[in-house]
């Protein structure tokens, strides 16, 4: 192997551990995070939600959320239900209103997406005068845990201000695709998070389950973006506000069952954090500058920068093989050389150290995430049949990377449409 191919791979490790050092240092901090909400004393507020839905043509699964809404925990009189039905062609506005949600209908042409919808509503909102102390994000694919509310109004009276619940898949066993999107959130929407909150990070907002107060939400705008709560994470930071995390307030998703119906998604977000990572990335570097007297600061915006440089983590396993492949060669090259010229030292001995300590590096770094993911799978309790799907893994992968590579040298461009999911 050439001096400027070890070069390369080395340089691969040295960006992969990095990376995966990093993670670990999320994990074993996530272990101690507390995974229970201390419960609101008797004579603290309860607070007034409203709960808004962006949904289009959702007519068969927004049914079966809004009853759940109906069996929450939380005093009746205490939320309301709002469902956008944006640019719909079906029944979702009639079937929101027949399942005792209140429901408003928008048709815009030229302003579409989730974003647009949700700022429409706010605005109409605050134009009638609905009182409120705090906003529910939910879509319309979500089942919500029955507690919800109850823990979001007592992080309300904790002084919390924007809130992110646990997302996660809901149907797991439904095929191997599925399970895998249900280990890589098990990572990214419940480790994470919990690790962040014990280094004094930001949870970040995952476009679901998102619970705001309803001053935050005056003050700010939905962006057009296809990846709108990133930006609107990003914009929170900069102005010096922080997500905070409930593991015990839980939503669960539909995933679609095929990875050809997961596509488009898959494509809009890894889109849309490239975006948001070229855009963000140097106004958080200097947001740190103005911090530097201010650790605990500015560690949040470190952090934040942190997440946009870490790939997803079918991208890290795939560079993470190829980097071993690379050191066993390596290995295997100056091995037989030596082997050849028993007494030969000096710098081919020195180049045979550094081969076995790259093969180490190697084997260190994918040993980290396995400890990482297995971590997150134990956190959320998953069901074995997520266990079994690793046998797909490597295929998932390559199509992930496959994916990722296209995005990244602008091959593919995806704006926001419906994802096709599991709806019976």
């Amino acid at each position: 192997m050439n001096t400027l191919l070890q070069a390369g791979l080395l340089g691969l490790q040295f960006i992969t551990t990095f990376i995966v050092s990093y993670l670990l240092l999320l994990t074993f901090a996530a272990w101690r995070a507390p995974k229970h909400t201390q419960s609101a004393r008797a004579n603290q507020k309860r607070h007034k939600f409203l709960i808004l839905i962006p949904a289009h043509n959702e007519e068969k699964l927004l049914p079966r959320l809004l009853v759940n809404l109906q069996a929450l925990a939380y005093p009746k009189e205490a939320y309301s239900v709002h469902v956008i039905a944006d640019n719909c062609v079906d029944k979702t506005a009639e079937f929101a209103t027949q399942h005792g949600a209140i429901a408003h209908e928008r048709q815009d042409d030229h302003k579409k997406g989730k974003g647009y919808a949700l700022q429409w509503m706010l605005e109409k909102l605050w134009q009638d005068n609905v009182a409120h102390d705090a906003v529910v994000i939910l879509d319309a694919d979500t089942i919500v845990s029955e507690n919800f509310l109850d823990v979001m109004n007592a992080r309300l009276n904790n002084g919390e201000r924007v809130i992110q619940s646990y997302y996660a898949v809901q149907n797991p066993e439904s095929s191997f695709s599925a399970g895998l999107r249900y280990a890589a959130l098990a990572v990214l929407h419940y480790l994470r998070p919990q690790g962040r909150m014990v280094l004094g990070g930001s949870a970040g907002l995952k476009g679901n389950g998102m619970v705001f107060a309803a001053d935050i939400m005056r003050n700010q705008t939905w962006s057009d973006s296809v990846t709108e709560d990133i930006e609107l994470h990003m914009t929170l930071l900069l102005s010096g506000e922080r997500v905070t995390f409930a593991p015990d307030a839980v939503i669960q998703a539909e995933m679609p069952d095929k990875l050809t119906d997961a596509r488009s998604q898959n494509v809009r977000w890894e889109q849309g954090r490239l975006q948001m990572a070229k855009k963000y990335i140097p106004q958080l570097f200097t947001a740190v500058l103005r911090k530097a007297n201010h650790p605990k600061k500015a560690f949040v915006l470190l952090d934040a920068i942190m997440e946009h440089l870490i790939p997803p983590f079918s991208v890290l396993a795939g560079l993470s093989v190829v980097s071993l492949l690379g050191s066993l060669l390596w290995w295997f090259t100056e091995a037989r050389t030596l082997g050849s010229q028993p007494s030969t030292l000096g710098a081919s001995g020195t180049t045979f150290n550094l081969s076995l300590y790259s093969l180490i590096l190697s084997l260190g770094v994918l040993l980290g995430q396995v400890v990482y993911l297995l971590a997150g799978l134990k956190m959320v309790n998953a069901p074995r049949s997520v266990y079994r799907v690793f046998i797909y893994a490597p295929w998932y992968i390559l199509w992930k990377i496959w994916h990722y590579v296209r995005i990244l040298f602008g091959f593919k461009q995806q704006t926001w449409v419906r994802t096709t999911r599991n709806e019976g």
